[in-house]
């Protein structure tokens, strides 16, 4: 990977995906059409959705400090319908940062807003117009730009990807050069366990036909996620991550051991290895502070030992 002092890091956000999918995580999935949030509006009486709407919120400095320690930002985009009041809170923080806001205005009745499209379009325009971007980072979760990292990687640039779990494509993160949960970038407050999705509170009776609005609107909702998509997100949501990291790990012991006939096996090599076969593996999103602390709590699998500054590794 290039020197961060010499890197230019190009940065494209598809906000309504973060923004979505940050909601979803903390109320359960299919709660931000189902609630109808981005209908609401500070100060309409609903109290209750907006104090959620305020627990899900994305801290935009955090994803653009994450993507300067890669190099310096040349290009930062965001797209979205910013006329939409869930969006358009964000708009001083995005402009403070010198985030460019591209408007997309729906043209259908539906929920997609063409974000993934118009992204594409520009980062393939931007990798031919500016030869000298060295790393795209991709703020989203969507398998719809599997294609896109693809092409950026071909065109040689180091692709980085940011979704939040639960609403990340497994396909997304394995086409990236390097993939990170949103709820492991540094600064962003340990998040809450999910929990059931909560309707609004409602006033006396239900206005005829209610019930079949609402089910509309989840199945509006449902229907703008792939079933490919619905079949990772199932898998990501039944998955042991600690046993998946621990199987990771024991399949980049074998490999590094198959490479090299020594022994033991420098711990820098390991984990490059492990980030090279699943660029969604950090450890402190397992809540360990550094990979030594990973490996040592997997010691019936790995021995570790230091070598001077060095850290070796060997599979037991």
């Amino acid at each position: 990977m290039p020197d961060p002092a010499e890197s230019r890091v190009a940065v494209y956000i598809d906000f309504d995906n973060i923004v979505i999918s940050r909601y979803d995580q903390l109320n359960g999935r299919g709660s931000f059409h189902s609630q109808r949030i981005k209908d609401v509006r500070r100060g309409n009486g609903n109290a209750e959705l907006v104090a959620q709407i305020d627990d899900a919120s994305v801290d935009v400095s955090a994803i653009l400090d994450y993507a300067a320690s890669f190099g310096t930002p040349v290009v930062s985009r965001a797209y979205a319908d910013w006329s939409v009041p869930v969006n358009a809170d964000y708009r001083p923080q995005l402009l403070a940062r010198a985030v460019d806001l591209t408007q997309l205005f729906p043209t259908t009745r539906g929920v997609k807003n063409g974000a993934d499209i118009r992204l594409a379009v520009d980062v393939v325009e931007d990798l031919f117009r500016l030869p000298d971007l060295t790393h795209v980072v991709i703020v989203a979760g969507d398998s719809d730009y599997i294609a896109l990292a693809q092409r950026a990687r071909r065109l040689g640039r180091f692709v980085v990807g940011i979704g939040v779990a639960g609403s990340t494509s497994r396909s997304l993160a394995a086409a990236c050069d390097e993939f990170a949960d949103y709820d492991s970038l540094p600064g962003v407050p340990e998040r809450l366990e999910p929990q059931p999705t909560r309707a609004p509170a409602r006033r006396g009776r239900r206005k005829p036909g209610a019930e079949a609005d609402e089910l509309k609107t989840v199945r509006e909702a449902v229907m703008q996620t792939d079933e490919d998509d619905a079949d990772e997100l199932d898998e990501v949501y039944a998955a042991d991550p600690e046993q998946a990291a621990a199987q990771l790990l024991e399949r980049a012991l074998r490999v590094g051991h198959a490479k090299d006939d020594d022994e033991w096996l420098h711990a820098n090599v390991v984990k490059s290895q492990m980030k090279r076969m699943d660029p969604t593996f950090n450890e402190k999103s397992l809540g360990y502070r550094t990979f030594t602390d990973f490996v040592t709590a997997h010691d019936g699998l790995a021995d570790m030992r230091e070598d001077g500054q060095a850290r070796l590794i060997r599979l037991r």
